[in-house]
């Protein structure tokens, strides 16, 4: 007999910090780099850079039955990541580490509302009551009429709405198609769709930048599958939790290389937002474990 799903909170909590420190230095390298290269341009040569990855998964995706839903499903998604991808280059290189960090926080709750929307899943009070206080954790950062509210905000805010479309769309995605083929999809459609907006506005790169991006490649992939290992080692009521250090090491890092200020508005604002999305993690594990009762009963 063996547990399908085992589980390992300390094998989590370690994944979940190596994901941490990936992403981390994905901000970093870009925050580095800065604006010289226009942001759908950084972001169409992170990815195309990043197919090298996809090339031992290739066979994997050519033999998916896929349909031609499928395809318009993943073109939609890709359509909507791209976009997304793009403001956050732009917001990244324009605003302090720390205010992206928070705010990308806010697309789990844009998904909550999207769920809803488009998916006719039940917004519940306690739902109702985490979302508004998301959004209230935004108006902490953002501070209106206290403070300037600059494109980069603007851009993040709108970035963390598309990015919501995106993982809206993979929800239904993997009901359908496994996980690898999904991720595998969402790379090679997001370069594609990054490309239109790339080619008008060209600008030959260095190969500084170029070796740049790389590193953003590499990192970023890490990032993303360290942070399967640690979902696949625990549920996202253990490892949502240290999803926090992200905003803690990105102030941090903000401060210590770029000199930027700490704003404790931000922090405050960041941790309401991370409380929310906690919650409304919390609440579907909830509600899932009293739909499956038996989802991680031992396999015989």
């Amino acid at each position: 007999m063996s547990t399908a799903h085992p589980h390992r909170p300390l094998t989590a909590i370690f994944w979940m910090l190596v994901t941490g420190f990936c992403f981390i230095v994905v901000t970093a390298l870009v925050k580095y780099m800065g604006p010289r290269l226009p942001a759908a341009e950084a972001a169409f040569l992170r990815y195309a850079i990043g197919l090298v990855f996809l090339l031992p998964a290739l066979g994997a995706l050519r033999a998916a039955p896929l349909t031609r839903r499928h395809y318009a499903m993943f073109a939609t998604r890709g359509f909507f990541h791209a976009l997304g991808v793009i403001l956050w280059f732009f917001a990244m290189t324009r605003i302090p580490i720390a205010e992206v960090t928070a705010m990308n926080y806010l697309a789990p709750i844009y998904v909550s509302i999207g769920a809803a929307l488009f998916l006719g899943e039940r917004l519940a009070a306690r739902r109702i009551v985490a979302v508004i206080l998301g959004l209230l954790g935004a108006v902490i950062i953002l501070r209106p009429g206290f403070r300037e509210i600059s494109m980069g905000h603007l851009a993040m805010l709108l970035a963390a709405v598309v990015f919501a479309g995106s993982y809206l769309l993979a929800k239904l995605l993997a009901d359908e198609v496994k996980p690898a083929v999904v991720v595998g999809m969402l790379s090679i459609f997001v370069t594609l769709g990054l490309a239109p907006f790339a080619i008008p506005v060209w600008i030959t790169p260095t190969w500084e930048e170029i070796v740049i991006l790389f590193g953003v490649a590499v990192f970023a992939t890490g990032g993303h599958y360290t942070m399967t290992l640690a979902l696949a080692a625990a549920p996202v009521t253990v490892t949502q939790p240290v999803t926090f250090l992200q905003l803690v090491w990105a102030t941090l890092l903000g401060a210590v290389m770029f000199a930027e200020p700490l704003d404790i508005w931000v922090i405050l604002g960041g941790t309401v937002i991370l409380g929310s999305v906690a919650f409304i993690t919390w609440r579907e594990a909830m509600l899932k474990r009293q739909i499956t009762p038996h989802a991680h009963a031992p396999k015989v």
